[in-house]
């Protein structure tokens, strides 16, 4: 039986289930569409990135000899199905659709339908290029009233073996994550990333990108990212000798005017298939067992993946779609310009922000705990702020970016993912980054008119999401302060929050 194999965006793998055994009168078709280009306004250097990797992915597949009809953006085609609809009009003898499972519920729904709609069997096939399957991940899952990753991080090292020995954990525990909160000395010299030249694929997918979408963020002229296999390996293979070894100490640590620190930037490439997670977790454990990288930066890079990358995307699929629906505290405010600009008098968020705008990507403290944590204080909307994410990051799908952002960072989901929220005050931005003395407003003031913003939503949040969250055993101690202080310290701090909310385009 001939098959039309659709290969998406996100699966430029060889290794991808729906490539394997493949027969000479199978075609291969890869489309660069409208919906999926525009559904959300991402990010030129986003849109770059995956067309220009799919067009270096499908030159690789012709030159194997393989069968591969590729539609252009400029062909103007709608949606996948409409590419699908036009291969099968110009091949009938294609009488299977076959797919690898995809990575967004509303995408899935659309294929779901080709079967009836055309009219063949749709063969949709596990994404095995993950290390925990959907089965394996709502197996672990039944019967458990909370879903904590430190417990399914500890079944996947177990099931993967690394960092193990005798079925124990090397360094005699499983987590280091104590170490890997370091603050950073502006005087420690970083590592260059790694960076490439575009090549003339890359380059006519920059020109294209730059007419097709002018208004979206980001400078299109200054992408330098990997786009193919090798160049992602030699990108990953130069973060494990330069930065991985610094990774663990200050892994949540910011530094003014430094995007990258010691954090690696290829989830862009796990995520779009560039690299695979088992290479990678294989080079990192092989760096421990030579003595090239300390335990705490193995364990928490391997964390990070085996851990929270597979946690996230087993959450994602054990509860869509409705978990999309969830707004526990009923955050409605709409999001400040400053998200797509950058352009606000907190050192912190023009930081995180600015390099959102230049490079697609900040690193996780920055977007937990600055953008996401502002977010969560000012009460932004639930909707418009996962939308940001998913838009903005060149490393955002919705199964990784969904539970990280309504889960983590704005504690949507009443708890599912994290224990607490994320909220802190600018305390823990001046202990973990030098943003703080360039500010224009003053961290250690709460309701003065330069007192630094956080400080008093932070408050605020826990006082309007009293009847929520007061309940929580890890949010004790925070109202146990609040209540510390007097009746008119906290009718000041209310006033100064409330006027905080009101003028929020302004800060």
């Amino acid at each position: 039986m001939a098959k039309l194999i659709l290969v998406l965006g996100d699966q430029l793998s060889p290794a991808l289930s729906s490539l394997r055994d493949l027969q000479p009168q199978d075609r291969v078709l890869m489309a660069e569409v409208a919906s999926e280009a525009s559904y959300t306004p991402h990010h030129k250097q986003k849109i770059i990135l995956i067309f220009s990797a799919m067009r270096h992915f499908a030159a690789v597949l012709q030159q194997q000899g393989i069968s591969v009809s590729y539609i252009d953006y400029q062909q103007k085609v709608s949606s996948l199905t409409e590419a699908v609809a036009i291969e099968l009009s110009r091949h009938p003898e294609l009488e299977q659709i076959c797919v690898t499972e995809c990575g967004e519920y509303r995408l899935e729904q659309e294929i779901l339908s080709w079967q009836q709609q055309f009219q063949r069997p749709l063969l949709m096939l596990e994404d095995d290029r993950f290390i925990a399957s959907k089965a394996m991940f709502q197996h672990w899952a039944q019967g458990r009233k909370q879903y904590r990753m430190e417990y399914f991080y500890r079944e996947m090292r177990r099931y993967t073996g690394l960092l193990m020995q005798n079925a124990l954990p090397i360094g005699g525990q499983w987590n280091f994550d104590a170490s890997n909160r370091k603050a950073m000395s502006a005087k420690q010299q970083l590592p260059e990333v790694l960076k490439f030249e575009p090549d003339e694929i890359t380059s006519q997918v920059i020109a294209l990108v730059q007419q097709q979408f002018p208004n979206n963020m980001g400078n299109a002229d200054s992408f330098s990212y990997a786009v193919t296999g090798k160049q992602a390996r030699q990108a990953f293979l130069h973060f494990v000798e330069h930065q991985l070894p610094l990774f663990g100490d200050y892994q949540d640590a910011m530094q003014l005017n430094e995007p990258h620190l010691f954090h690696s930037i290829c989830s862009m490439y796990l995520n779009c298939g560039l690299l695979d997670v088992r290479w990678v977790c294989q080079k990192v454990e092989l760096a421990y067992k030579e003595g090239k990288v300390p335990l705490n930066a193995a364990e928490g890079f391997i964390r990070q993946l085996i851990g929270w990358r597979e946690y996230v995307r087993g959450l994602y699929w054990l509860l869509m779609p409705e978990y999309k629906e969830r707004n526990f505290l009923k955050a409605s405010t709409p999001l400040p310009s400053y998200y797509w600009t950058g352009k606000t008098k907190m050192r912190c968020m023009q930081q995180a922000i600015s390099h959102t705008i230049v490079h697609a990507y900040s690193h996780h403290i920055q977007r937990l705990m600055i953008t996401g944590n502002f977010a969560l204080l000012a009460g932004l909307s639930v909707e418009e702020i996962c939308d940001w994410y998913l838009a903005v990051y060149a490393d955002a799908y919705e199964w990784v970016e969904l539970p990280n952002t309504l889960g983590m960072a704005l504690f949507a989901d009443e708890g599912v993912l994290a224990s607490k929220p994320y909220a802190a005050s600018g305390k823990y931005i001046q202990r973990m980054s030098n943003y703080c003395k360039s500010c224009a407003y003053d961290v250690t003031e709460t309701t003065s008119p330069t007192a630094c913003p956080f400080n008093a939503l932070y408050w605020n949040f826990l006082e309007r999401n009293q009847a929520q969250l007061s309940g929580n055993a890890r949010m004790q101690l925070s109202y146990q302060n609040w209540y510390r202080k007097s009746d008119e310290e906290r009718a000041q701090i209310t006033e100064k929050a409330q006027a905080l909310l009101i003028h929020l385009e302004q800060l």
